[in-house]
């Protein structure tokens, strides 16, 4: 799995127009799913996003988490991440996986960032979706495991 995860003040999701999802203060997480990624991949991400510290203190110093914040997740399905551009000019997404495997994987990855306690909002899967991202600092971070 790969997530891209960008500190924002806020966040938003629309669909044909429709806001789908939207959030404060937190973190967008795109999040990618490959073939054979699994259950252990999802657990991983979603305690590392929820306890990384990337939020400044008092001090200015990035030592605080999403946790520590009680801020939000806006996820988001980014097959793309798993473009392969290293040939020709148009991406393979060979490394991707399946629209049905990436889906549960997607939404379990979701439900264990919830049971961390943060409020996680998305975007629809498979959907041609518009993201607004307030990103604050900027901070982005690629995580993978």
């Amino acid at each position: 799995m790969k997530a891209v995860v960008q500190r924002v003040s806020r966040g938003s999701v629309f669909v044909e127009g429709e806001e789908v999802g939207t959030i404060g203060r937190g973190v967008v997480v795109l999040l990618g799913v490959g073939v054979g990624d699994d259950l252990s991949q999802a657990c991983f991400l979603a305690d590392k996003i929820a306890n990384l510290r990337i939020f400044e203190d008092r001090e200015g110093k990035m030592n605080l988490s999403l946790l520590d914040i009680r801020g939000e997740a806006l996820v988001v399905s980014q097959f793309t991440l798993y473009g392969d551009c290293r040939k020709g000019r148009r991406p393979s997404f060979t490394e991707a996986a399946s629209p049905e495997e990436a889906q549960q994987l997607y939404l379990k990855f979701c439900d264990l960032l919830r049971e961390t306690g943060v409020i996680v909002e998305t975007g629809r899967f498979q959907a041609m979706m518009k993201v607004e991202i307030i990103n604050e600092g900027p901070v982005t971070l690629l995580l993978e495991k």
